[in-house]
């Protein structure tokens, strides 16, 4: 609520700002330092063969969202931004980003751009907001550790009962290794990892346009059960109660963890700098089966009261062209358009398939009230979760969290 307050000053402020792209000679744009692998290339390429020039600007990403939003409302803000997607609703509902719905539709691949990023860039009827790196959430597994616990380490679960048979095969094998690991006090670790288990199954978070809370649904209760079930098995380190994403990636990348629900970002890491760790990648089941994706990573979007468009368009064919989607893949992201995504990884290891196939059918929850509701380390998504996954009892955080949840969202419409 803090950053729409401080967004909603940029109105009038950005109507000074109005200028046109030839009298300038440079165009600026800001991106998270996540995106620090493959963003500086992009733009020097685009540069390199376009007279339009873009200068780059790394913001760390914690900072992001407060300085962009206070940039804006003092007339400072720069001309694109490389922001988190879930961030897009809340600065298209302050007025702070130029309406992009008909750049968008003049794209002859549109439907084929990521609907987790699309869907997350699209406020009220309107799409603000354009996808420009990505992410997706999939399922990783030790082959060595399967091979040692007599498990096929080339087959990965497929579904809840899978999973939990195969971290309790691995947990048995003694010492410090364990079954299964997630970071249980990361709200933003487990909506990324955790969701994916609700929508396989058929469940949802948030429904009716983001305006109606779904926690306390049949979907919800087995998905944390399923966690709480493993934790009580000892299956999951007792580190993981108060990991708040800290060890997200590294709790696997120590050769100790079974099974982890991770990023796509985990294959490239693992391969790079631990060779060592022979892993599987599939993806996040449901009860039965099914499969789902998270999809994370940042839009694109275009600061308000610039006459800017033809050259956000200009780059943005860029981004999606294969040669921009090659230059992402190879950075790190995963390609964002799902026409040209085998093209893209061809030449990366062969897991980052799996990955592309999550990206296309990933999905992002959209709200303008999404930092309150699920990242806060005081919303209901992240108290709920780690109350549900170690405490006594599942019941009375999920009842709670609802109640809340939907106090927060009734608040913001």
């Amino acid at each position: 609520m803090k950053l729409l307050k401080i967004a909603a000053l940029a109105a009038t402020a950005l109507s000074i700002l109005s200028t046109t792209v030839s009298a300038q000679e440079k165009l600026t744009m800001w991106a998270r330092n996540t995106s620090e692998a493959f963003m500086p290339a992009l733009i020097k390429a685009f540069n390199d063969s376009h007279k339009t020039q873009i200068e780059l600007q790394i913001v760390p990403s914690e900072q992001m969202v407060q300085k962009y939003a206070t940039a804006a409302a003092g007339g400072s803000a720069p001309d694109f931004v490389s922001l988190d997607l879930v961030y897009s609703p809340s600065f298209a509902k302050a007025g702070v980003l130029e309406d992009l719905t008909d750049l968008a539709k003049s794209l002859p691949y549109f439907d084929q751009l990521s609907k987790a990023h699309v869907g997350a860039g699209t406020y009220d009827g309107r799409i603000y907001a354009l996808p420009m790196s990505a992410d997706a959430s999939v399922l990783l597994w030790n082959k060595n550790l399967f091979k040692q616990a007599g498990l096929n380490p080339d087959k990965g679960p497929a579904n809840w009962a899978e999973i939990e048979d195969a971290a309790g095969k691995v947990n048995a094998l003694g010492g410090d290794i364990h079954g299964f690991y997630f970071s249980g006090a990361c709200g933003g670790c487990n909506a990324f990892t955790f969701m994916p288990l609700i929508w396989a199954s058929g469940g949802d978070i948030l429904v009716d346009d983001g305006k109606k809370a779904t926690l306390d649904s049949p979907q919800m209760h087995d998905a944390i059960n399923f966690y709480r079930d493993m934790v009580a098995k000892g299956y999951v380190p007792e580190s993981a109660k108060t990991d708040s994403g800290k060890n997200f990636f590294g709790g696997f990348a120590t050769d100790k963890i079974g099974i982890s629900p991770i990023g796509a970002f985990a294959i490239g890491n693992l391969v790079k700098n631990y060779p060592s760790v022979d892993f599987g990648v599939t993806f996040i089941p449901g009860k039965t089966g099914g499969k789902a994706s998270f999809g994370g990573g940042d839009n694109f979007v275009v600061t308000a009261g610039r006459d800017n468009l033809k050259a956000a368009k200009e780059f943005l064919e860029f981004v999606y062209s294969i040669d921009g989607q090659t230059l992402l893949a190879k950075g790190g992201s995963l390609p964002t358009r799902a026409d040209v995504a085998a093209e893209a990884v061809k030449s990366l290891d062969q897991r980052y398939q799996v990955a592309t196939e999550a990206m296309k059918i990933g999905r992002t929850p959209s709200s303008p009230v999404y930092n309150d509701i699920i990242n806060s380390n005081t919303g209901p998504w992240k108290q709920m979760l780690n109350e549900a996954f170690f405490g006594p009892d599942a019941n009375a955080p999920i009842a709670k969290a609802q109640e809340n949840m939907q106090s927060i969202l009734d608040s913001a419409n």
